[in-house]
């Protein structure tokens, strides 16, 4: 039986999660960007771990060495800053080619570590072995204060949907590149997370929040099936930036959809009242109100034209 059989990523990773055991300890485990662990009394323990592979994650001809150690580190940084948190520690562990030059290390490491000084993290250890390809995983740990956490299930009926930034670069670079056109590629090739400062400011105001990994669509769709709640998306308000509007032109494609289902943007999704949205406007600007959470039953959808239409599934490494 493949994993595809069974209905994909979630799917394996539910039917993992059925056979794990609990602790007081833990406050949240699997299923938000981080774990969430007893620490201090002001403060919970966040650990998160990502891995990154070539030919999928990246590839070299496109990517320097530098740029990939840069990503990985800013993919972890954005899952600690998503639930509100400061980043403060990271493992590296890598398979390496039996041929791997140490200048490529070397290269690497500096995007690693310089992200890494941007963000306050400290590389504290890892492993190192060699395999057939390129793969990198790091573990950041972080911690948050215990008014300040933020996870998927926090959202309420009645909460505005709000994103930072713009969306749909990444995956338009990328398609780009694929592609042979040249253009803006570097939301792509150097993707940047929020900054803990901007992540705690927004989880001072905000409900629920994630970060997004796999575009808009399915990061509503977390926090609505986490919360209990409906969601909706107004296709008209999706903020999408005037480079990646002039790529999807080049590409033939709608520049939504690469924003509603792309992903890679690491930019922050969360749920806020109406009051504290306008509060939090007043010392934070670059966030767009893009929908808002729902009772229970009224669903998950994209409204466009005035007409809701049901949300297609995001990205699945096995579907």
């Amino acid at each position: 039986m493949k994993i595809s059989d069974i209905g994909g990523e979630f799917a394996l990773i539910r039917r993992i999660t059925a056979k794990t055991g609990t602790s007081p300890e833990v406050i949240k485990g699997i299923g938000d960007d981080c774990a969430v662990f007893r620490f201090t009394d002001e403060r919970y323990l966040l650990v998160t771990t990502d891995m990154i592979v070539e030919n999928d994650h990246f590839n070299l001809e496109w990517f320097s060495p530098r740029r990939v150690g840069m990503k990985l580190m800013e993919s972890n940084v954005s899952d600690i800053v998503a639930m509100g948190g400061r980043p403060l520690y990271a493992f590296l562990s890598m398979s390496l080619l039996e041929t791997t030059a140490v200048e490529f290390v070397e290269d690497f490491s500096d995007g690693l570590l310089t992200s890494a000084g941007k963000h306050g993290v400290i590389l504290a250890g890892g492993d190192t072995t060699h395999g057939t390809e390129y793969v990198f995983n790091l573990t950041v740990l972080g911690e948050v204060e215990h008014d300040r956490l933020r996870l998927r299930s926090m959202a309420l009926p009645g909460d505005l949907i709000a994103v930072t930034g713009h969306l749909g670069g990444s995956t338009a670079g990328l398609e780009l590149l694929r592609a042979g056109i040249s253009g803006y590629t570097l939301d792509h090739l150097e993707p940047h997370s929020r900054s803990a400062a901007e992540g705690s400011l927004i989880a001072s105001r905000a409900h629920a929040m994630i970060d997004v990994s796999d575009g808009l669509a399915p990061e509503v769709t977390h926090i609505a099936e986490e919360s209990g709640t409906g969601a909706v998306i107004t296709f008209e308000k999706i903020p999408i930036s005037d480079n990646t509007r002039e790529s999807a032109k080049h590409l033939g494609r709608d520049p939504h959809d690469f924003a509603l289902y792309g992903g890679e943007d690491f930019e922050l999704v969360f749920t806020i009242t109406p009051e504290k949205a306008k509060a939090l406007a007043s010392v934070f600007s670059d966030f767009t109100i893009v929908g808002e959470i729902e009772e229970k039953n009224a669903g998950i959808f994209l409204e466009k034209d005035g007409k809701k239409i049901g949300l297609k599934k995001g990205f699945d490494h096995f579907r």
